[in-house]
């Protein structure tokens, strides 16, 4: 533990806090996350870039930091990418002893690695009903003789930030198997992890890299931070790709694209839902004239603070999961064609994997496509 600094709101509100991170001034958009477990994965979620993290969970870091290890297909085990993305992390108690058999350092070193500061000792629940009440606000932590300005990380283009710069080829242990192109707006390892160990290959291409001249069976757009209008020219690639027919399945940022590529609108939440324990209705498909229905409801676990308006969608597109908290649109889909998306995330990490299945569909629409033409 080291100096103590501030967190300050752009509505003037101000909470010291005793730093346990890297001692520097950071500005970002502040956020929480109700989630109990997982930080390892939370702040490596390239989804988070740009923000200032708050912790609800009232005691964090008690099982410290694990090594940073890979899998046979290069990609990190117990973290969803190579860095910690989030800008500054907040919390109300700080655990300076940890204990887990994987554990190789704390928390607080990891941060201090990687510059990210961190306060601790901060009334999480009051800011927490205040981010409620007035919405995600800009904020910053500051430390003193370091001064620092306000910053909206959405107004810039983050996708340029956090996506790979070069095509990365993921090939599982059937050569002959189907492959999906995978578009890199800041894609969690175990989206690619959980295509690779259902028998896919993986092309991962950046976020804004035009891709209809490679070989593919399908495609995924990944999740990734920021105001899905700033992605133009991923919208306008996945426009072109809805034409050819082949299978196509979005993931929290990658639904707010694919809603775009069809004339949907997107818009930014009050708050946003950040945690591992959001309720989505799932809705059965339209059929002959009869209405979709409520078919039961799922725990999901969500990062995202903007969402697809409803009454933007084609006649031809149908809602396929809605928030049961605020009825938000949770999952689109076409009514005939293989193109579907959703808000949350099926990989989960952290968090429930109630709807990992949906994986198991996408797979199942990718085989099927290698044999059938869709007419556009």
């Amino acid at each position: 533990m080291s100096q103590n600094s501030i967190l300050e709101l752009e509505d003037g509100t101000r909470f010291e806090g005793v730093s346990f991170g890297a001692d520097n001034s950071v500005s970002g958009e502040v956020v929480f996350n109700t989630g109990m477990v997982g930080y390892t994965e939370t702040l490596t979620d390239p989804s988070y870039t740009g923000q200032i993290l708050v912790l609800t969970y009232p005691i964090i870091g008690n099982y410290g930091v694990p090594e940073f290890l890979q899998d046979t297909f290069g990609l990190p085990i117990s973290f969803e990418s190579d860095k910690i993305h989030i800008t500054g992390l907040i919390v109300s108690d700080y655990s300076k002893q940890y204990s887990h058999p994987s554990a190789v350092r704390s928390l607080g070193d990891w941060l201090k690695s990687e510059n990210i500061p961190a306060l601790s000792e901060i009334d999480t629940r009051a800011l927490t009903k205040k981010l409620r009440l007035k919405g995600s606000m800009l904020g910053k932590i500051q430390f003193q003789n370091q001064p620092i300005k306000f910053h909206d990380p959405n107004m810039t283009d983050l996708g340029a930030i956090v996506s790979c710069k070069e095509v990365v080829e993921y090939k599982c242990e059937n050569p002959d198997a189907p492959t999906i192109l995978l578009i890199d707006s800041g894609c969690k390892a175990n989206i690619i992890r959980s295509l690779l160990k259902r028998g896919m290959h993986v092309t991962k291409v950046p976020y804004d890299y035009y891709f209809m001249n490679l070989d593919f069976d399908g495609i995924l757009i990944s999740n990734g931070p920021g105001d899905p209008k700033k992605y133009t020219t991923t919208v306008r690639n996945v426009e072109r790709s809805l034409a050819v027919g082949k299978p196509i399945f979005g993931i929290c940022l990658g639904h707010q694209i694919l809603a775009q590529a069809i004339g949907a609108e997107t818009y930014k939440l009050k708050f946003g839902h950040r945690s591992h324990n959001q309720p989505c209705l799932e809705f059965t498909e339209s059929a002959n004239g009869k209405p979709a229905e409520f078919k039961r409801c799922v725990i999901t676990s969500q990062n995202h603070g903007y969402a697809v308006r409803e009454d933007g969608l084609p006649s031809d597109w149908e809602i396929w999961f809605k928030n049961g908290n605020d009825g938000t649109v949770e999952g689109i889909r076409h009514k005939t064609k293989p193109f579907s998306s959703v808000q949350f995330h099926p990989e989960a990490t952290p968090g429930p994997v109630d709807t990992a299945r949906l994986f198991d569909q996408f797979v199942k629409q990718v085989k099927q496509s290698e044999s059938k033409q869709y007419q556009v």
